[in-house]
Order: C-alpha cells, then sequence, then structure tokens
C-alpha cells in the first residue's frame, strides 16, 4: 500500500506502523522480513509522529496576483520565450469571484498564426459549481464542472498532448474532466501548441497580447502559476500541489522577477498552507539496512507492530469477549458489521451509504439498554468501526441528505461510548487506547467529511447529541460537555499534574485536580484544508467553593498515545470565578483544569460555630415565641402592620425551629428530604414576608395606592404563595437533585440552591432599595420639623437630629427588612465573617422581640390597658 493507506491500515487494527528499528533490532528485522519473500524497502514510521496528521501541511510564501472586478485594463504578461509544445500542463493556485456568473479567462496564450492557441476559460453555473473549457488549436472543449464556487483557495491543473489531442482537467488532486480529440483534423494533423507565442494572464487575447473585453476577464485571485512541456502524472500533479516544484522539462516557474504586471492589477505576498502529502516517507532497505526516502504515493510493504501490552490486553479480550455485540449487530444488518477479530477483520473502505447503515444499526443495538455496560472486545470494535467511517472519502454525487445523517449517527454512537457505566471498560484497554482523546481524534476526522453540506445558503452545522456535539461556521469547533469525556480524563492522568502546587497552605485542603470544563477543539478551515491560527477563547466551569485555578491546555495527539497536558503557546487572559478566558498561538483541543481546594477549618473553629449558632438559634426561637405570644393575648389594636409582624415572626420562628435540629434527621433520608422542604418553605416565607414588610413601609412612607383590603390579599399571596410556588417548582424539576449530601439543606453543587439564594437576593436589593428611601423622607421630614420647632438652634444641634433621624428607621427596620443577611455572601472571605453572620441572624428573633414588643408604644400600651382592667 502507499504510506497513507499503510499508516491507516495499522491504525485501524491498534497497531502502529514500524519505527525505526534500533540497533539491536535489525537483526530480527531483517530475518522476519526475508522470512515473508520481502526484498527492497518497507515504509517506516518517523519518532516524531506522534503530533502527525493524516496529512501533513507547511507553509508555501507566494506572490498573488490580485483581479478585482473585471475590467478590460488588467493583466499581466509572462516574460518568457515559449518553445513549441506537442504537450503541455499548466497549473496554479486560484481563488474564484463568485460575484459574477460570466465567462471569465484565466489565461490565453498567442501566436501571429493562430490567436486562440492555448487557453483556459471558466464560469459559475446555477448550482455553484465553477465549469472550465480548455481551447486548443480554436478547438473548444464542453464546460465541466471541476470545483465548488465558495470563495476558497482551489488547485488545478490541464494537460494537454499531440496525441489523439489527449487532455485533462484536475481539480484539488483529483481529476475532474478528460477526453482525447481536441486538435485539429486534416493532413498536417495533429500539431503541436506553437512557440514564440505571448502568454496573458487574466485577459482573452482578441489580437496578438491586446485588445481585451472586460466581459471576457478574470476577477479573482492566482498565484503558483507553472508551465511544463509534457504531461505531468497524478503523482507528480499531486507533489505540484503540495508546493513541491517539478524541475524536469519546465517551462515557466511562477517568479515576480518574469511577470509584467499592469500597474492597476496588485500584488500581495501570501503565505499559502499547502495540502499534504508531503514529498517523500521514511523507508527501511532490507537488504543494506538502511535508511532512506521515497515518494509516499508508491505501493510498499509494511509491517504493523504493537507494544507487548497493547498485544496482550487485545488478545485477552479477545478471548473473554461474548461476542454478543457483533452477533447482535450482524444480524440486525444481515451482513459482517463487526468482525469476530480485530487482528483478523479485513477493513474495507466504505463509501457513504454503508457507513450510515452500520452506524444506525450499531446506535439502534448500543440505545436498546440490553448492554448497559460494554465488554473490552465491543468497545474496541465500535472504535474501530469509527476509524473506518472516518476515513471515507465523500465522492461527488453523494446526497447531502445522507452525509448529514451519518454526522448525527457518528455523534450519537460517541455520547453512547462515553457514558458513565463504561468507565471501567475505558481502563480496561488502556494500553491499547490510551484514553478516551481517542474519539476526539476521530470527531475532529469525520467533522472534515461534512465540508460539501456547508453552502452560501447554509453557512453553520451544529449537530448534538447529549453531552457531544459539533459546530461549524469557517471555523470547525468541536465541544465534549463536562461530564462526559472529563469524567474519564479526570480518572486518569490529571493526578500527577503540577504536583508542586497541590500542597496545602493551611487555611485551605488541596482535593484534586479535575477537567473543569467541557473539552473543546478549534480548528480553522480553508475549503477542506487547514490553516494554523491563534485564537482567543473563553470556558465557562463550575463555581467552587473555594477553588485555586491554573490553565492547562490539551495538545493534539495521535488517538493511541492518549492525551498529555501542556501550557505550551498558551496564556491565561483574564480569569473569573465561573469562566476563564485564554490566548493560543494554535488551534489544537482545549480544556481547562481545576485545582480543587477545600476551606479547612480547624475542629474548634467548627464546634464554636456550630454552638453560636445553636444558642442564637435558641433565643431567637425563645424571644420570637413570647412576641408571638404577646402579640395575641395582650389584644394589639388589629392594624396592617401587625398582622404583617404576626405572619413574619411565625414563619421565622418555624424556620428556627427546624434549622436547630435538622442535624438529627440526616441518619434518615426520608426525613432529611422533608425537613429540607420544610426550610426551604418557612425560610423562603420568612424572606417573603420581609419583602411584605418593605413594601408596607413603602405605602406608609412614600407612596399609597391601593385600598387596605386589596393590599392584604397581595401581602397573604406575597408573603405564603409565592414561597408555595417556588418550592414546589423546584421539587417537580429537581427531586433527585434536591438535598445536599452532607447536610438537610439544598444542595449547593448544583442549580437547585438558587432556587434559595435568587428570591433573596432579589428581596434584599428591593428592601435595601426601601430603606434608602425611607431614610431619605425621614431625614428631609426631621429637617423640615426642626426649622419649624426650633428655628434658630445651633448647628450642632441639628446635625445630631439628622443623625438621629438616619440611625432610627436603620436600627429599627434592618431586621424586619433582612438585611443583615447580606453578611454570607462575605463568608468566605474569612472566618471573621461567618461569625458576624451568625451573630446578626441568630440573635435576630431577640432583636424583634426588643423591638415590637418590649419597646413598641402600642404593646405597652395594650398590657397598660390590661393592668387598669384588672385594678378596677
Amino acid at each position: 500500500l502507499d504510506w497513507w493507506q499503510a499508516d491507516r491500515y495499522c491504525e485501524q487494527r491498534f497497531a502502529q506502523l514500524l519505527f525505526e528499528p534500533q540497533d539491536s533490532e535489525q537483526g530480527s528485522f531483517s530475518k522476519l522480513l526475508q522470512s515473508h519473500h520481502i526484498r527492497g524497502s518497507v515504509w517506516l514510521k518517523e519518532r516524531d509522529s506522534v503530533l502527525h496528521k493524516t496529512k501533513r501541511r507547511r507553509g508555501h510564501t507566494v506572490p498573488v496576483l490580485v483581479f478585482r472586478d473585471k475590467t478590460d485594463t488588467k493583466y499581466v504578461k509572462v516574460l518568457s520565450d515559449f518553445p513549441a509544445l506537442p504537450a503541455v500542463t499548466a497549473c496554479a493556485h486560484l481563488q474564484w469571484d463568485t460575484r459574477t456568473q460570466e465567462i471569465a479567462t484565466i489565461f490565453s496564450y498567442a501566436v501571429p498564426a493562430f490567436i486562440n492557441e492555448f487557453q483556459l476559460r471558466g464560469f459559475v453555473d446555477e448550482e455553484g459549481f465553477v465549469r472550465f473549457a480548455l481551447i486548443v488549436h480554436g478547438h473548444h472543449s464542453p464546460y465541466l464542472p471541476v470545483f465548488r464556487a465558495d470563495g476558497q483557495w482551489h488547485h488545478f491543473c490541464v494537460t494537454w498532448q499531440r496525441e489523439n489531442g489527449t487532455w485533462a482537467i484536475y481539480a484539488d488532486g483529483k481529476k475532474r474532466a478528460s477526453a482525447s480529440g481536441l486538435c485539429s483534423v486534416g493532413p498536417s494533423a495533429p500539431q503541436a501548441i506553437f512557440g514564440q507565442g505571448t502568454f496573458i494572464i487574466g485577459q482573452d487575447q482578441d489580437s496578438l497580447g491586446g485588445t481585451f473585453r472586460a466581459k471576457e476577464s478574470f476577477s479573482g485571485n492566482i498565484t503558483d502559476l507553472h508551465i511544463w512541456q509534457k504531461v505531468l502524472g497524478a503523482e507528480q500533479i499531486e507533489k505540484v500541489r503540495s508546493c513541491w516544484v517539478v524541475e524536469q522539462d519546465l517551462v515557466f516557474g511562477w517568479s515576480s522577477n518574469a511577470l509584467e504586471v499592469e500597474s492597476t492589477v496588485q500584488a500581495v505576498t501570501v503565505q499559502l498552507l499547502c495540502p499534504g502529502p508531503v514529498e517523500e516517507c521514511r523507508v527501511l532497505e532490507v537488504g543494506s539496512r538502511g535508511f532512506s526516502y521515497a515518494s509516499c504515493l508508491q505501493t510498499l510493504p509494511f509491517i504493523c507492530c504493537y507494544s507487548k501490552d497493547a498485544y496482550w490486553q487485545l488478545k485477552r479480550a479477545q478471548l473473554e469477549s461474548s461476542h454478543s455485540l457483533a452477533s447482535r449487530v450482524n444480524t440486525l444488518a444481515v451482513r459482517t458489521v463487526i468482525p469476530d477479530s480485530v487482528f483478523t477483520s479485513d477493513v474495507q473502505d466504505m463509501n457513504l451509504s454503508v457507513a450510515l447503515d452500520a452506524l444506525d444499526v450499531l446506535a439502534t443495538v448500543l440505545r436498546e439498554g440490553e448492554m448497559p455496560t460494554l465488554e473490552p472486545s465491543d468497545l474496541l470494535a465500535v472504535l474501530q468501526l469509527l476509524k473506518q467511517v472516518s476515513d471515507i472519502e465523500v465522492q461527488e454525487g453523494d446526497e447531502l441528505e445522507m452525509l448529514e445523517q451519518l454526522g448525527q449517527s457518528y455523534i450519537k454512537i460517541t455520547e453512547l461510548i462515553l457514558e458513565e457505566q463504561n468507565i471501567g471498560t475505558w481502563s480496561s484497554i488502556s494500553q491499547v487506547i490510551r484514553g478516551p482523546m481517542a474519539v476526539v481524534e476521530l470527531c475532529d476526522r469525520m467533522v472534515s467529511l461534512l465540508v460539501p453540506l456547508l453552502t452560501a445558503d447554509r453557512t453553520k452545522i451544529t449537530i448534538q447529541h447529549g453531552n457531544v456535539g459539533l459546530h461549524r461556521v469557517t471555523v470547525k469547533n468541536m465541544w465534549f460537555g463536562y461530564g462526559s469525556l472529563q469524567r474519564c480524563l479526570s480518572s486518569t492522568g490529571t493526578s500527577a499534574v503540577a504536583q508542586d502546587a497541590a500542597a496545602s497552605d493551611g487555611g485551605q485542603k488541596y482535593l484534586s485536580t479535575t477537567v473543569g470544563t467541557a473539552v473543546i477543539s478549534s480548528a480553522l478551515l480553508s475549503g477542506s484544508q487547514e490553516i494554523s491560527t491563534a485564537v482567543r477563547y473563553r470556558l465557562q466551569h463550575r463555581v467552587q467553593k473555594v477553588i485555586s485555578m491554573f490553565s492547562l491546555f490539551l495538545l493534539h495527539v495521535s488517538p493511541d498515545a492518549g492525551g498529555m497536558w501542556s501550557t505550551a503557546g498558551c496564556s491565561v487572559m483574564m480569569s473569573l470565578p465561573d469562566s476563564t478566558a485564554c490566548f493560543c498561538n494554535h488551534t489544537t483541543n482545549f480544556a481547562i483544569l481545576l485545582q480543587v481546594y477545600e476551606m479547612q477549618r480547624t475542629t474548634k473553629e467548627e464546634f464554636t460555630l456550630q454552638t453560636l449558632t445553636f444558642i442564637g438559634c435558641g433565643v431567637s426561637f425563645c424571644a420570637l415565641t413570647v412576641t408571638f405570644i404577646l402579640f395575641l393575648v395582650v389584644r394589639v389594636p388589629k392594624s396592617e402592620r401587625t398582622t404583617v409582624h404576626k405572619n413574619l415572626i411565625f414563619a421565622l420562628a418555624a424556620a428556627e425551629a427546624l434549622l436547630m435540629f435538622s442535624e438529627l434527621a440526616k441518619a434518615n433520608q426520608a426525613l432529611c428530604f422533608m425537613v429540607t422542604a420544610f426550610l426551604h418553605l418557612f425560610f423562603m416565607a420568612a424572606f417573603s414576608w420581609m419583602l411584605v414588610e418593605g413594601l408596607l413601609l413603602w405605602s406608609k412612607v412614600v407612596a399609597v395606592n391601593m385600598s387596605e383590603d386589596r393590599r392584604m390579599k397581595f401581602y397573604y399571596v406575597t408573603g405564603w404563595g409565592l414561597p408555595v410556588l417556588v418550592v414546589g417548582v423546584t421539587l417537580a424539576t429537581s427531586f433527585n437533585k434536591y438535598v445536599a449530601a452532607n447536610h438537610c439543606w439544598l444542595n449547593v453543587q448544583t442549580n437547585v440552591i438558587w432556587a434559595f439564594v435568587g428570591p433573596v437576593l432579589f428581596i434584599l436589593a428591593v428592601n435595601t432599595f426601601v430603606l434608602l428611601r425611607v431614610v431619605t423622607v425621614t431625614v428631609a421630614s426631621a429637617r423640615r420639623r426642626s426649622k419649624m420647632l426650633t428655628p434658630n438652634s445651633s448647628l450642632e444641634s441639628q446635625i445630631g437630629t439628622q443623625i438621629w433621624a438616619t440611625a432610627k428607621p436603620v436600627l429599627v427596620l434592618l431586621p424586619v427588612l433582612g438585611l443583615t443577611w447580606v453578611c454570607g455572601v462575605l463568608v468566605h472571605l474569612s472566618i471573621v465573617w461567618a461569625y458576624v453572620f451568625i451573630v446578626l441572624n441568630s440573635l435576630q428573633g431577640l432583636y424583634i422581640f426588643l423591638v415590637y414588643a418590649i419597646y413598641n408604644s402600642e404593646v405597652r400600651n395594650a398590657i397598660q390597658r390590661m393592668k387598669d382592667k384588672k385594678k378596677a
């Protein structure tokens, strides 16, 4: 096989092409080859091929001619003496202007005896293809489609020879059209193309070297034009497409010095990324035991090699296999889709239809759910099939709808084999496939097959199944969502990363290094060819309690080599609690690793915090209970304010009581769930009534716009209806993720916690605004009253009055508006804030008792009336 086919053959069998053998190994290799009667050369893989792509590319800096718009003035003349050409090949890189569908002349060669001696013309048809026609001696070939009019760079070659007038047109390395008969007929025929003519790029010559017409001119960019006085073979054309110059029989080589450029034609220097393959690949000379290079397109013998560990792991997987997956898939497909052994399988090239049928059958069997965990042999068989499918070539005329279905099925199977229950299976074949990054590599190849789906009308493709998907515009992007690939990656390989950074600093305890984001793969494409470019990106990650982040980026590696982490060429631009923005000078596979730290408190600190909480909650509960009884017993005159106070006190007392004894419910899962739900309900109710306190205050002090009866109905709906709704919706949507692992409270590791934090933050924001507005009104009122009652008072007296006017509403309203809970935002910064938060909120009930019972004039008056009545 040729080098590319040989490399693919070995890869599909989970082996590698033979590396350059060591001196001690050469004797045994020679004996092995001689026993198989192999002489001459065998293919080798070079040692640096861990980063080797299927088709290696190299940069090629060339001058490009820019023909802006169709005019009758722009032209470029080739300053070269052309001999008579019994055969000719002309090749160039071309970027077609898609704005016009008129005929354009790429080049024209004229001689005094014949103006249309040798010419190439083209136009864009209604289906979006550029069609070429070749003219020789005035004889015109038909216009035939050669490449898509997509505005990208394309390579073309045209060949002609005198014998039978045989001609051919190649585009992007493939023969698009060929025929014979493009020559003169008669006694003097066939004739060579005459020499000593004028070669013009971008115009049709209606007279020797001139008389151009705008409607037949070329619009676009052209570079790297070469002309030979012979017909190049397919192998040589592939070399030329890869930017290698074939020197033999070259008549004209691309050079700025050999061109006469009209002043309005712009010449710019551009670096093209040439397509592969490279010209030569490494070979071992069997007889001489030496090493040399040969054209990669030659067909030579080759050897596939396994490491011993990988080989025995493969053998063990085959021996222990029940072959249930293979038999079910093959039975359903009524043919052999999955072979019995990866060693003996005859891996055939697939076409689109066969590949789609195979993936559909496999997806059906995997989805049935009768095989919850894949066997090692099953996983290897699936990967082998995915490798085969990713290597298919899409042919002209293939149905695009079928191609998209292939992408859907491919991603679907990828998601199924990355399910959590298969982590153990991945580990059991770790010597054969070093981690699930093999799937990323395979998907990357698969994405490239979808190029024909991109058109002027459809500029992007999105395919997603579960946590795996791809998205493509001009850039090829893939992502493997958090929780899919990460489970396998985090379990292998990351523990050894940056161990020096993983020491405890006393206040924090190092837990682990994990893949904290989706894994994304990014590549910029020109047509189907990859271009190297810098990239900026931002990856979102989960917010940890305390994390110390450092960013590591996953380098592109071969599927069998697994993944390795490196920061090479990448730097952090911005780091936020929930995301990190980075810049890399290359495109590859990226992820961000998080070193996770847990806030470490001493046993003494934990005990102190728990004791303070219990004592504070106990005092608060007793104070709230006494206040509630006082409101009921002493017959405080009924009003909106006392009704709202009673509801707030009841909700807060119930929440405090549950909180004190919630730790006792941890042992019973069902009881803990109920306690969590009621804690959620009563704390939400407490905050809802704090919101009502704020709304009531606003209506009394700032604006009155609703009757008292209607207000109370609205207050009850807000105070009790809203909490019931929030808790009900949360339970309905997140029943299995509702309770935390170690406490009877909402799960802070999921989004469930926002069912409490979100409404609380909103209420605190509203009440803060209400407090500021009330303070403003109170201070203004105090200032006016001071001026009316004591107009001649001193400045110090006025300032003191205003300070008290500010402090009094703040002190009175802070507990009922819940603004002491703002301290909770600062708890993670220091243990001091934890103490402040617990003290302020545990004593909230005592504060309410003092302000709204002991120092409440209505309560005191009611008690005095009871005393007077008793005395009477």
